[in-house]
């Protein structure tokens, strides 16, 4: 009596977004061969303050690039020939850590406002903001009474 069900992968990937807010703050498009690299979190801290975490250990911040273009957020991460170089001359018994370039490009939504970033412990935080214009905002009307005398 077990019956085996089809599901849609893009579907279940709208709809875990949706469960935990998140179409209403970005949809990603991945630009890197692997989308999973590096890996990252959306944290949801208020109603209208975000995080987003990406594991960037093994990168300087001279090889980090944050940059917001129109709607866009895009995360960078390129290994400079110095590093990679002093990297290729260590034998690993066993690697772990990717040091590879990396391209993560995240849509805002709209009224979403990139604060700052930074690097802590190998994580790159950055906060994102929405920030809804007044004539956007509900506003309260005042009802009056008029006497018809």
């Amino acid at each position: 009596m077990n019956a085996l069900t089809r599901f849609d992968t893009t579907a279940l990937q709208q709809l875990n977004k949706a469960l935990i807010g998140f179409d209403r703050l970005f949809t990603e498009r991945a630009y890197t061969t692997n989308p999973t690299y590096p890996p990252y979190n959306v944290i949801k801290k208020t109603e209208n303050d975000y995080e987003i975490e990406v594991a960037v250990a093994g990168f300087t911040l001279d090889e980090i690039d944050v940059e917001v273009n129109q709607n866009q957020l895009v995360i960078r991460g390129q290994n400079l020939t110095s590093t990679s170089v002093a990297r290729d001359e260590v034998e690993y018994l066993h690697r772990g850590l990717a040091y590879r370039d990396f391209e993560k490009v995240l849509t805002l939504a709209e009224h979403m406002q990139v604060g700052e970033a930074s690097i802590k412990d190998g994580v790159l935080r950055i906060e994102i903001t929405r920030i809804i214009p007044e004539a956007l905002k509900p506003r309260k009307i005042n009802v009056i009474g008029i006497d018809k005398n």
